[in-house]
């Protein structure tokens, strides 16, 4: 697993854990909140209401328009002097009745505001305001009761909302942790499928591997027992260079099966993209003079490149070699070099046999070729070579007209220290 992808992982979690400790916040702070919410939505309702009767009874000292006011949120009212004597009342029963209520009487001497929850005879709960009242230099008591049915609404909403969104969460987090179980799960199904296809490739590696080896061996064992019978024989001498061939042949695939599984970091220079080219085409040029292949450069010069020479110019001799090999009866090859956005190119292209659309999709996988002595090692290291570059290569190719391979490297900055670095 990635740094990018663990770092985004642990993200998400601290992001998530954040998100649900603010909600909760929000909706403890909502419901603590509300609560004092609704009491102060009962005690400015009462106070208006007390001010309304107020104003009432002062142009009607006789309290009969009081008869009509009868306002929903409203349980009962009463007007109270200061003997005690119900003056007013909702309920037109109890006027002219006394109460020795003190808390009442409380109000009208120390002229201030009682506010309490109470429970009526109904069984009902209510919010219970004494307020004293100045009517024309006298002074009453008013006794408001008044349902809470609307301002508790507040406070049951609060809680329904608290506990909608805590059951979100619950849920939320309970999703969250399937979902990671069903990713771990898969990532583990991933990881199990990637082993036994590495297995599977390592098995089939393997395999060519030691069909690559066996002959080669054969030759040497056949060669080396005909020498054991009758070393004296001149043509034993054919026979000896043929063990040396064969042990070279070995060697080549060896080397080339190293230099395809190390991983070991490698020195970055700044090279001249055109001295690497022209080196690299001085170690094949003989070779192509004897197969009259006809070898053209294009390169302008300043084109620098970050890399290691020495595994730049493995990947141009490969290209080269294989190039070379698709031309057994002459023909020509075009190595082009040019700026591409923010990289440089480099293009090697041949008139030679081509490649089928069959073997196309499989050019860049390790040992296959279609060469009766090939490894199929030379594309997939370059590949790899192009990779630890932070470059592509690309193969295009037409049966019998040819084959085009483009190099993309990241073009680079500043002056080549010494020509080409080679």
């Amino acid at each position: 697993m990635s740094f990018q992808v663990i770092m985004l992982k642990k993200i998400l979690v601290v992001f998530g854990f954040g998100l649900s400790l603010f909600l909760l916040w929000f909706a403890v702070s909502n419901y603590r909140a509300a609560g004092p919410i609704a009491e102060e939505n009962l005690r400015g309702l009462a106070v208006s209401l007390a001010a309304a009767i107020e104003n009432t009874t002062r142009q009607d000292p006789s309290f009969k328009s009081l008869t009509g006011f009868h306002p929903s949120d409203v349980a009962f009212f009463a007007i109270i002097d200061r003997k005690g004597t119900i003056r007013f009342h909702s309920n037109s029963d109890l006027i002219g009745s006394s109460t020795d209520n003190r808390d009442v009487l409380a109000v009208m001497q120390n002229k201030v505001i009682s506010e309490s929850r109470v429970v009526l005879g109904t069984g009902e709960k209510a919010y219970l305001f004494d307020i004293p009242l100045d009517i024309h230099g006298e002074v009453f008591a008013l006794r408001l009761t008044l349902h809470t049915y609307k301002a508790d609404a507040v406070v049951r909403r609060a809680r329904l909302n608290f506990a909608l969104l805590l059951s979100l969460l619950a849920v939320g987090w309970f999703l969250a942790v399937i979902i990671y179980r069903f990713a771990k799960r898969e990532e583990r199904h991933q990881m199990e499928m990637a082993h036994r296809e590495s297995l599977a490739r390592l098995g089939e590696m393997g395999a060519m591997l030691a069909h690559e080896i066996r002959n080669p061996l054969a030759g040497i064992k056949g060669y080396a027992q005909v020498i054991e019978k009758r070393p004296a024989e001149e043509r034993n001498r054919k026979f000896a260079q043929s063990i040396v061939n064969e042990v070279l042949r070995l060697e080549n695939l060896v080397n080339e099966l190293l230099a395809y599984v190390r991983n070991e970091s490698t020195s970055m220079n700044l090279i001249d993209s055109g001295g690497l080219i022209s080196h690299a085409v001085s170690l094949i040029r003989q070779e192509a003079e004897q197969l009259h292949v006809a070898v053209s450069i294009e390169c302008p010069e300043n084109l620098p490149v970050l890399g290691n020479s020495d595994r730049l110019v493995q990947v141009l001799l490969n290209l080269f070699k294989n190039a070379l090999q698709a031309m057994p009866d002459g023909g020509s090859l075009r190595i082009s070099a040019g700026i591409a956005g923010s990289a440089v190119s480099i293009t090697v292209a041949d008139s030679g046999a081509g490649i089928s659309q069959e073997d196309m999709a499989r050019i860049f996988e390790p040992f296959f070729t279609t060469k009766a002595r090939g490894t199929g090692l030379g594309l997939a290291l370059c590949k790899k070579i192009i990779g630890e570059h932070n470059g592509t290569i690309s193969v295009s190719s037409r049966v019998g007209q040819g084959t085009s391979v483009s190099i993309t490297l990241p073009l680079q900055k500043g002056n080549i220290p010494g020509g080409s670095s080679l």
